[in-house]
C-alpha cells in the first residue's frame, strides 16, 4: 500500500468531510427505540468567522457527539446562526456609508432587502469555516433565527407572556448605546473600572444664606437636574430640607429633598438628581414626583432642554464646556481624581448612557422562581460545580429584561396601533379591524424585539413549537449544552425560564461551561489587541485535527485555554507519530495477508501487557468522555498511543515482524493493527480525519464490518484482559531497560556499541524473566549477552544501577578507554571541588547572607547541592573505574 511519509491533513480532512456529508451520517440513526442524545449550537451570528473561542467551543460539542454516535445513540447536533440584530445591521450600514448613504435616506423596507441579501451572500461563511474544523451537525436541520418557523414562535411567546401580564411597556431609565441607536438590556453591558475624575460643585442656595457642594462623575447631566438630595439621617443637612438651590448655568431653582438612597459618604453627602439619565435618580424622581428633563437625543447629542449654549454638542464636549463656564462662574469648588466603573456597549464598546425612552419589559421574577427550583433539585446541573452558584446569585437578584430596541432588522414587535383611535393591539398578525373605533388602518410598533428574545427559546422553537411536533416530542429534553460563561445569563439562564414555561420540561441536563481562549500573557483573545490568530490559517498550516487537540491536551475541564504557537506543536507531533506508526504498520502487511483467529496468537509478556493497557486506556477514555472530561481522555490516549504503544511496543515488535516464526510474525501483525484500529476509535471524537483515514486502510486488512469509522462502535473495555501481574512484570523489565540506557548515557557510548550486562537478581522468578525475554534488552539497549545471577560477583571495572531489588552492571573493559576515561573523570572531580569551594566560601559569609535577596540565597544553596551530588555521582564512577 503507497503511503506518503509525511501526514499531509489538507487532502484527508476534505476528502473525509464530504464522504461523511455525503453518507448522511450526521444525521440521527441507529435504534429508534433507544434515547437520541441531543446537543443544540450555541448559534454564531450571521456575521461571524471563526475565532479562537468557536474553535475550543465546538471543538468540546464535536468530541461529545461523536462519542455518542459511537455508543450507537441515535444523536442529533442541530446547528443554527442567529441574525445578531446590532451586528449585521451595523455591518450593512458600514456598506451602506460607503456610497454616502443612510439607512434613514433608503428607507426600513430598502434596508431589510439590503441585510437579507447580505445575509444571502455572507451568511454561510460561519458554516463553512465550522466544516473545516470538522463540526458533524445535521447540516439538513440548519435553524435561522429569523427562519418563518422561529419567527412564529417569537410572536407566539411575545403575545402570550403579554396575556399574562408578563410583558408591559413603560417610560424607564435603560441602558442606551449613541453609538448603536438602541437600547441594551442590563447583562449587555460590560463594565470596566476606569479613572475619571469627580467634580465638586456649587449649587447656590435661593434665599442667599451660602451653597450646597455636589460631586458628580457626569457634570454634563446637571443640565438636567431636578433635584438635590440629602439623607434623612444627614444632620449636617438637615435644616435645608424643603429650601430650593439655584441650578448652575440654567437659572432653573430646583428644591432640597431627603431620601434614604442617598449615601453619606460619598461626596459631600449632597446628591444631583437627574432622573432622566440616571436608574437610581429615576426611582428617587418616582418616589417624589420630580419632573424628568432629557438633555439628550438618542446620538447623546444635546438638545434645547440643556440650554442654548449647549444645543449641538455631543455628551463629552458639552461636559467640556460645563466644566469651563462652572469654573469662569467661581462655582467649581475643586476637582479630585477617582476611578469608578463605566459601562460599554458589549457590541462597538461605546461608553453607555442611561436614558429615558418607551420601551418593552419581561417581567423574569415569576419566570425565575421555576429556573432556580430545577437547578436546586439537580435536575439541571452546571459544570464546573461552581457555576451553580453564579446562576443562583443572578437568578434570585433578576431585574426586568427590557426586550425592544430601536433598530430595523430583527423580529418586529408584535403590536399595531389603530391608525383612527390609537388603540394598542397585540396579536401574531395585523389586527383587519379596530375594536374601538373600527377603523381597518394600523401601524405596526417601530422597534424590533431583542436578539437575545429569539434565541431565549432555541430549544424548542427549533423543533417546530408551539406545534406538538415528532422532533419536540423526540429530542426535548436535550443532553448537554457546552457554552462560555460571559452568556450564562445572557442565553442560558433565559433558556432555562422559556422552556419550563411555554413546554413545561427542562431544555438541556447538563451545562458545561468551559473556559476563556487567553494569549500566553493571560489576555483574552480580541481583534482590538490583535493577539488572535486565525483559525482557518491554522488549520491550513497544521491540519484542524492538529489545532483540536492542541486546543484540547493541556486545558483541564472549565479551566482557560493559554493559547500559542508552541501548542500547536503538541497537536502537530502527535499527528506525526501516529502517521508514522500506522505507516510502519501498513509496510510490514504483505498482500493478501492472512490474520490469524484471536484465540491463535502466540502471545508474550509485551504482547498481553499492550492489550492489558489498551483496555484500561478504553475503561478510563470513556469515562473521562462519559464525564465531559475530555483533556483527561485526550492525555489518557496520548500517553498510551506515543509512551506504550510506540515507544515500546512497536520498537520490541521490529525483530519479531521479521522473524522465520511465521506464527510469532502473524501474532505481532495482527496485535499491531488491533492497538491501531481500536486506538483510532478511541481518538475519533477528538480528531476525526486522521482516525478515519487511518482505520479505513486498516479495516482492509483487519476486516472490520463498519463502512465509517465516524459510525463505528466505540470500544468496550475486556476486563480480563487487564492484567495487573503482567503490568507489574513488564514495567520491571521497562525499569531494568531505562537504566541500560542510562548507564549508556553517562558513558556516552556511541549507539551502534553493544555491550553486555551482568545482572545481580534477588528472586529466582526474576532470573527467569530477564532470560526469558533477553531479546527486549537486545532490541532496546543494544545488549549482546547477558549473564543473570542469584549471587554473581561485580565484575570489575564496571558501573552499576539498582531497579527495585536488583543490581545491574555494566563491564567497561573494551568498550571505553579506562585510563583515558579515569583521567576525563579525575579533572572533572577537580573542577566540581572548586566549584563547590567557591560557593561554599559565598554560604559562609555573613556579609552576603545578610546583604543579598533570599531569593539569591535560595539559589546558592540549591546550586552547592547540586554541585554536590554532582561530585559525589563523579567520584563513585571513578572509583569503579579504579
Amino acid at each position: 500500500m503507497e503511503i506518503s511519509k509525511t501526514y499531509e491533513p489538507q487532502q484527508i480532512e476534505k476528502k473525509w468531510y464530504e464522504f461523511w456529508e455525503k453518507n448522511e451520517y450526521f444525521k440521527p440513526a441507529g435504534d429508534p427505540s433507544k434515547p437520541p442524545f441531543t446537543v443544540l449550537i450555541p448559534p454564531p451570528n450571521v456575521t461571524g468567522i471563526l475565532h479562537m473561542g468557536h474553535v475550543l467551543n465546538n471543538t468540546l460539542q464535536d468530541i461529545v457527539v461523536r462519542f455518542h454516535r459511537m455508543l450507537g445513540e441515535p444523536t442529533l447536533w442541530l446547528p443554527g446562526v442567529d441574525h445578531a440584530g446590532i451586528a449585521t445591521q451595523n455591518m450593512v450600514e458600514k456598506e451602506l456609508a460607503k456610497e454616502g448613504k443612510t439607512r434613514q435616506e433608503i428607507g426600513r423596507e430598502k434596508m431589510l432587502e439590503l441585510i437579507w441579501k447580505w445575509k444571502e451572500e455572507k451568511g454561510s461563511h460561519i458554516i463553512d469555516q465550522l466544516k473545516m474544523l470538522g463540526a458533524s451537525c445535521d447540516w439538513s436541520r440548519l435553524r435561522f433565527t429569523m427562519d418563518e418557523m422561529l419567527s412564529r414562535a417569537v410572536k407566539e411567546v411575545f403575545v402570550r407572556l403579554y396575556e399574562e401580564g408578563l410583558i408591559y411597556k413603560g417610560k424607564y431609565i435603560i441602558n442606551w448605546c449613541p453609538r448603536c441607536v438602541t437600547a441594551l438590556a442590563n447583562d449587555e453591558v460590560e463594565y470596566s473600572e476606569e479613572d475619571g475624575n469627580l467634580w465638586y460643585i456649587r449649587y447656590p442656595l435661593t434665599d442667599g444664606s451660602g451653597y450646597l457642594v455636589v460631586a458628580t462623575t457626569r457634570p454634563e447631566t446637571m443640565l438636567g437636574d431636578t433635584a438635590v438630595a440629602i439623607n434623612p439621617r444627614d444632620e449636617r443637612y438637615k435644616h435645608l430640607v424643603g429650601k430650593e438651590v439655584e441650578l448652575p448655568l440654567t437659572g432653573r431653582l430646583i428644591p432640597i429633598i431627603e431620601d434614604d438612597y442617598v449615601d453619606m459618604e460619598f461626596g459631600t453627602g449632597c446628591v444631583k438628581v437627574t432622573p432622566a439619565h440616571d436608574p437610581n435618580d429615576f426611582e428617587i424622581g418616582q418616589r417624589h414626583s420630580l419632573p424628568q428633563i432629557l438633555i439628550m437625543d438618542e446620538q447623546a447629542i444635546m438638545n434645547s432642554a440643556a440650554g442654548k449654549e449647549f444645543v449641538g454638542l455631543d455628551r463629552f464636549a458639552c461636559r467640556k464646556k460645563v466644566v469651563e463656564l462652572l469654573t469662569q462662574q467661581g462655582l467649581l469648588e475643586k476637582i479630585e481624581s477617582y476611578t469608578h466603573s463605566v459601562g460599554h456597549c458589549y457590541r462597538c464598546d461605546t461608553v453607555v448612557e442611561p436614558y429615558l425612552s418607551d420601551q418593552w419589559f419581561v417581567k423574569m421574577k415569576p419566570l425565575a422562581g421555576p429556573a432556580i427550583e430545577v437547578v436546586e433539585k439537580e435536575e439541571i446541573r452546571f459544570q464546573p460545580e461552581r457555576w451553580t452558584k453564579v446562576y443562583m446569585h443572578w437568578m434570585n437578584n433578576i431585574r426586568d429584561w427590557c426586550i425592544s430596541r430601536q433598530i430595523w432588522w430583527g423580529h418586529r414587535i408584535p403590536v399595531y396601533y389603530c391608525n383612527s383611535c390609537g388603540k394598542m393591539i397585540v396579536a401574531k398578525e395585523m389586527p383587519s379591524i379596530c375594536p374601538d373605533c373600527k377603523n381597518n388602518s394600523f401601524h405596526q410598533d417601530e422597534d424590533v424585539l431583542d436578539t437575545w428574545f429569539s434565541s431565549w427559546l432555541w430549544p424548542f422553537s427549533t423543533f417546530g413549537w408551539p406545534e406538538e411536533t415528532k422532533d419536540l416530542k423526540r429530542y426535548l429534553p436535550t443532553q448537554v449544552l457546552i457554552t462560555a460563561p460571559e452568556i450564562i445569563y445572557l442565553w442560558v439562564a433565559r433558556m432555562i425560564m422559556s422552556t419550563l414555561h411555554f413546554v413545561h420540561i427542562i431544555p438541556f441536563q447538563t451545562v458545561l461551561l468551559h473556559g476563556t481562549v487567553r494569549d500566553e500573557y493571560g489576555r483574552k483573545m480580541s481583534k482590538s489587541l490583535g493577539n488572535s490568530p486565525d483559525p482557518i490559517d491554522i488549520i491550513d498550516r497544521v491540519g484542524a485535527d492538529a489545532l483540536r487537540f492542541s486546543m484540547v491536551f493541556g486545558t483541564p475541564k472549565g479551566a482557560d485555554v493559554i493559547f500559542s504557537e508552541s501548542i500547536l506543536e503538541t497537536g502537530r507531533n502527535f499527528a506525526n507519530k501516529i502517521w508514522n506508526a500506522y505507516r510502519f504498520i501498513m509496510m510490514n502487511v504483505s498482500e493478501g495477508e492472512q490474520l490469524p483467529p484471536k484465540e491463535e496468537l502466540q502471545m508474550e509478556l509485551a504482547d498481553r501487557w499492550i492489550y492489558s493497557r489498551l483496555n484500561e486506556t478504553v475503561r478510563n477514555t470513556a469515562e473521562h468522555y462519559q464525564n465531559l472530561r475530555f483533556n483527561d481522555a485526550a492525555q489518557s490516549i496520548f500517553q498510551f498511543l506515543w509512551d506504550e504503544f510506540c515507544s515500546w511496543y512497536i520498537e520490541l515488535s521490529k525483530d519479531r515482524l521479521n522473524s522465520n516464526d511465521a506464527l510469532s510474525r502473524s501474532t505481532t501483525l495482527y496485535i499491531l493493527l488491533d492497538v491501531m484500529q481500536t486506538s483510532m476509535r478511541l481518538l475519533h471524537p477528538i480528531m476525526p480525519f486522521i482516525t478515519e483515514e487511518i482505520w479505513q486502510n486498516i479495516k482492509k486488512v483487519f476486516n472490520q464490518p463498519e463502512e465509517s469509522l465516524i459510525i463505528a462502535a466505540f470500544p468496550s473495555c475486556e476486563e480480563k484482559m487487564i492484567d495487573p501481574e503482567i503490568a507489574d512484570d513488564m514495567s520491571f523489565m521497562q525499569e531494568a531497560i531505562t537504566a541500560v540506557r542510562n548507564l549508556r548515557k553517562e558513558l556516552n557510548l556511541n549507539p551502534g556499541t553493544t555491550i553486555s550486562l551482568v545482572i545481580r537478581v534477588a528472586e529466582e522468578r526474576q532470573k527467569d524473566l530477564i532470560e526469558r525475554y533477553a531479546t527486549y534488552f537486545r532490541r532496546l539497549a543494544k545488549v549482546e549477552n547477558i549473564e543473570v545471577g542469584l549471587q554473581l560477583p561485580k565484575p570489575k571495572p564496571s558501573i552499576a544501577a539498582v531497579v527495585r531489588n536488583l543490581e545491574i552492571f555494566l563491564p567497561l573493559k573494551g568498550i571505553i578507554d579506562l585510563e583515558a576515561e579515569k583521567a576525563r573523570l579525575s579533572k572533572q572531580v577537580e573542577k566540581l571541588e572548586k566549584e563547590l569551594q567557591s560557593v561554599k566560601k559565598k554560604l559562609d559569609n555573613p556579609h552576603f547572607l545578610a546583604n543579598a535577596k533570599p531569593e539569591v540565597v535560595a539559589n546558592e544553596h540549591k546550586h552547592f547541592e547540586e554541585v554536590h551530588i554532582k561530585l559525589s555521582l563523579t567520584k563513585e564512577l571513578l572509583e569503579d573505574l579504579k
